[in-house]
């Protein structure tokens, strides 16, 4: 096991180099000037000039052959991707194009408020989607199962932006239930330990700012949960109706074991594996698609601010290190389904 996670973390390293060469690149091509964006489209010539020097945007993007030809190995490396894997290689994230701060420190107030919806989210999309599926199998062509089904249907159907929507104006508006953004009530101030409010007031006993929190909370986790819960539900299902008809489980019911033992303690245990597959799937997708979830509810991640407003004004830096956070979120997300398939199932070995 411990050489299968070394070669899985070594193999890390072309995979993250891949990475940023795909987004260095892709993101050079899409159509338009920073330093346009930056200064407006009738800017004098000679002031998006200077701001592309600053910038280094006039540098080669990879290799400079003609400085290779007259043998200048500092020019040939002075690129916009060697000086961009350097700084990375620094730990270097580089400043914003249009705002002047630093990265890393726009990451570390957002990037909590991301994973700590994202988990929020997965542990509701969990605790409903999981029963649900596996009550549908049990109950397999029941009306139960035809309803749960048709739900999760819906669930996965229904666009995201138009359920928040929705939600505000009937939790919010109408109600008058829950906050309709942000992350916390501006009376409320919490020692930050970890960035996660929900965490940070369990653990400074602040309880007031807790209740605060889930309230903020609630709206854009379900809204974020629904896709998540309708796909574990249809896909702990159809694992389920698998392995109900092995033979372990009519022995099971032959000796007189309850329904809540062998659906729960037999069935799925021997179904869970395609189910935490799915589960670290759709983690990984909660992270990187809350852009709109993010906006509708004002939540202060790393969603609109840096794969929305970064793109639309070509703020490079920020979208090249978001992109690159969450690929190895993402590729952190596998190993860990990868290595956990052991304990679940074990018949399997890591050679």
């Amino acid at each position: 096991m411990a050489r299968y996670i070394l070669r899985r973390l070594l193999s890390l390293i072309p995979t993250v180099l891949g990475v940023t060469i795909v987004i260095f690149l892709l993101l050079r091509l899409i159509p338009g000037d920073p330093a346009v964006a930056m200064l407006g489209e009738h800017a004098a010539k000679e002031n998006v000039e200077r701001i592309r020097e600053q910038l280094g945007l006039n540098r080669p993007l990879f290799l400079d052959r003609e400085a290779l030809r007259q043998g200048d190995l500092r020019r040939f490396l002075d690129s916009q991707y060697i000086r961009y894997l350097g700084r990375l290689l620094r730990g270097d994230l580089g400043s914003s194009i249009h705002r002047r701060i630093p990265i890393a420190e726009e990451l570390k107030q957002r990037f909590p408020a991301t994973v700590e919806l994202a988990l929020v989210s997965m542990a509701i999309a969990i605790l409903v989607g999981l029963p649900v599926g596996v009550l549908s199998a049990a109950r397999h062509n029941s009306v139960l199962d035809h309803v749960s089904m048709v739900l999760s249907l819906i669930g996965v159907s229904m666009p995201i932006f138009w359920l928040g929507l929705m939600e505000i104006m009937l939790f919010a508006v109408f109600l008058g239930w829950f906050p309709v953004g942000g992350r916390l009530d501006h009376t409320f101030t919490v020692p930050t330990l970890t960035g996660l409010i929900l965490l940070d007031s369990l653990l400074t006993g602040h309880w007031a700012a807790l209740a605060d929190g889930l309230k903020h909370l609630a709206m854009p986790a379900l809204a974020l949960a629904t896709i998540p819960m309708a796909i574990i539900a249809r896909m702990t299902r159809a694992s389920m109706l698998d392995v109900l008809q092995a033979d372990y489980i009519r022995t099971a019911h032959a000796k007189g074991l309850r329904e809540q033992v062998v659906l729960y303690r037999h069935a799925l245990k021997n179904a869970f594996l395609p189910i935490v597959t799915i589960i670290g799937i759709q983690m990984g997708n909660l992270l990187a698609g809350a852009v709109l979830t993010e906006t509708i509810f004002a939540w202060p991640g790393i969603g609109k601010w840096g794969m929305y407003d970064a793109i639309v004004g070509r703020d490079y830096p920020v979208v090249q290190s978001v992109t690159l956070l969450i690929a190895l979120v993402i590729v952190f997300i596998n190993l860990v389904v990868d290595i956990s398939y052991a304990f679940l199932d074990p018949r399997i070995h890591y050679e």
